[in-house]
């Protein structure tokens, strides 16, 4: 007889009935954690650790070394592409050529527009120029303008006989401390010897109170602060209250501190000028027409092609007073200090090389042999004098951390693995990756020659060399600037041998920079000039 099954069998499938349940929901719960997994989005760039409130404002604006080197620091402990809390915004810090590609190449339509200062918002009214303006239609418009009208090359050489005119007075003052065995302070002369230069440029040779102009442009510009709350929280009506930095670009916009008229008045007088002065031309040739872009446009100067431009743009994108006076800002804060930065860098570099001194000054009055004074007609076969210029940028980029850059993509951006949140500022530092020892050997040392073997470019194609920038916000007036340096380096070289102050040598001289978005000398170059090539007197 077959033996009977016993009950409690059969109570062992409703036993396991709970612990097959269990499994299922466990496995269920796994796939769950898988999916979320694979859904989860890329991390953020590493940074170092910050308190609340204040970010990493601590480590930088407390830092012994200005910006781009505590940056560059940072980097090397926390990777190329970090991520710092400056008050409540987050700031990306590209500190590689890889980085820099991905921002400037790569995604460079997401990272096209600038997060505006608010002190400069202020400055301008609002009104969009041309370094600021946001990425778009217009600014793409405005670029296009730049390109053919207002730093074409054919522009550019335009402004030739105001550049060398400027460079004569220069010449003059310093060959005067020459022969009263004086010192010269060169980082003024060549700062105002570039300034007047390019206010002759944007306002024209022909025009009065130059020297007003100039200096309510300095001074305004100088209301600028470094930092304020206003950069710092943004979103802060309690912030732009606190602030002194509405009420004190406002005071100096509209009057200078020596009661002289203000910016505003000047630029005003200016326009009217141009516009009358450009009545009258018309009216003595009726019949012309809208004039082409071929020779007869060779005497305007930048704010008569603004103000002809103005005739001829249509309603889509006008060109409006204000516009007007904001590219006339940009122009001249962007041209002028780094220009000026550049040259007095050159002068330090070849200072403290004895060789490279001598190369670049047995070229340059080679070339000249026979010439009373540097013109830009002779310049052209200086190519020791180019690489000099090359390597000053590359140790010394007039801009180390360039413009900041915002993420205005639609979401947030993937850079090097690392996801960039929407609405960060982005800063590139140019500084740091022109002494990166990755792509340069001996990355520290002053060596113009490196640029015969490794025939590196400044004009947006190599990510190791980015004085300017790169992609579409890269810098539209290279070859406005260049001309400045190019002219002003050779004439110093051809007419003058340099000596330090009594006391003092060379190898011990502050090489330090300041801290600001242009990065100048920390101290001023003060040299004796000794005149070897007569500098004209008329």
């Amino acid at each position: 007889m077959a033996a009977e099954l016993s009950p409690y069998l059969l109570l062992l499938p409703l036993l396991a009935l709970p612990l097959l349940a269990l499994a299922l929901l466990s496995l269920a719960h796994g796939r769950d954690a898988d999916a979320r997994r694979r859904v989860r989005p890329p991390p953020l760039p590493p940074g170092p650790w910050a308190p609340p409130v204040i970010g990493h404002l601590h480590q930088l604006a407390g830092a012994a070394s200005p910006p781009h080197r505590a940056l560059r620091d940072l980097a090397r402990r926390h990777g190329p592409l970090m991520l710092l809390r400056l008050g409540r915004l987050p700031v990306v810090v590209a500190s590689s050529a890889a980085a820099a590609r991905e921002v400037t190449r790569t995604h460079d339509a997401a990272f096209a527009s600038r997060p505006v200062p608010p002190a400069l918002r202020l400055l301008s009214r609002g009104a969009e120029g041309l370094v600021f303006a946001p990425y778009g239609e217009g600014w793409r418009h405005m670029r296009r303008v730049c390109a053919l009208e207002l730093f074409s090359a054919r522009r550019v050489r335009s402004f030739r006989a105001a550049r060398e005119a400027e460079l004569r007075k220069l010449l003059r003052a310093v060959a005067g401390a020459a022969a009263k065995g004086e010192t010269a302070n060169l980082a003024r002369l060549l700062s105002a010897f570039v300034s007047a230069s390019a206010v002759r440029a944007v306002v024209g040779s022909r025009r009065e109170r130059h020297g007003d102009f100039l200096r309510a442009l300095e001074d305004a510009l100088g209301a600028l602060p470094r930092f304020s709350l206003l950069d710092l929280f943004p979103p802060s009506r309690l912030a732009v209250v606190l602030s002194r930095a509405a009420r004190v670009v406002e005071r100096r916009r509209r009057a200078t501190g020596s009661g002289a008229p203000g910016l505003d008045a000047i630029l005003d007088s200016l326009i009217r000028e141009h516009q009358e002065h450009q009545e009258r031309r018309d009216a003595a040739a009726p019949g012309d027409g809208a004039r082409d872009n071929g020779d007869d446009n060779d005497d305007e100067d930048l704010l008569d092609v603004l103000l002809r431009l103005r005739k001829e743009s249509g309603s889509q994108y006008p060109l409006t007073t204000l516009n007007i006076k904001a590219v006339i800002l940009d122009l001249f804060a962007s041209g002028s200090d780094t220009s000026a930065t550049a040259l007095q860098w050159a002068m330090m570099e070849l200072l403290r090389h004895p060789s490279a001194m001598r190369k670049a000054q047995d070229e340059v009055r080679a070339a000249l042999a026979g010439q009373r004074t540097v013109t830009e007609d002779a310049l052209a076969g200086l190519r020791y004098l180019r690489l000099v210029i090359k390597e000053t940028l590359r140790l010394h980029p007039p801009a180390p951390l360039l413009l900041p850059r915002e993420c205005r993509a639609a979401r947030d951006v993937l850079v090097l693995g690392r996801r960039v949140p929407r609405g960060a500022a982005v800063l590139v530092n140019a500084w740091a990756i022109g002494r990166d020892p990755a792509h340069w050997d001996a990355p520290e040392e002053f060596a113009p020659e490196r640029f015969e073997r490794c025939g590196k470019d400044f004009r947006g194609a190599d990510m190791e060399f980015i004085p300017f920038g790169a992609g579409r916000r890269i810098c539209p007036g290279i070859g406005f600037g260049l001309a400045h340096v190019e002219l002003g380096l050779a004439a110093l070289l051809a007419h003058f041998d340099w000596e330090m102050p009594e006391g003092m040598v060379a190898e011990e001289m502050d090489m330090g920079e300041a801290a600001g978005i242009t990065m100048t000398p920390r101290s001023e170059l003060v040299l004796v000039p000794v005149t070897r090539v007569p500098v004209p007197v008329d």
